[in-house]
């Protein structure tokens, strides 16, 4: 089990940032993602492994001007 964004999420072997982006349906281009409190970079989303367990963090960053 996952916390997303302080929410559960069942978890499965190998599953990756991006699984997770996927599941949650963000789309949101500019996104800061987090795993324990690491940062995890956009080009990473795809390979990072997330561990059973894990608090991911995933923020969405407003513009303007």
């Amino acid at each position: 089990m996952l916390k997303v964004n302080g929410d559960p999420l069942d978890w499965r072997d190998g599953m990756t940032v991006q699984d997770i982006l996927d599941v949650r349906k963000y789309k949101f281009p500019m996104l800061i993602v987090t795993i324990d409190g690491e940062h995890v970079s956009k080009e990473m989303y795809s390979s990072a492994k997330v561990p059973d367990g894990a608090n991911v963090n995933v923020i969405h960053m407003l513009s303007g001007g």
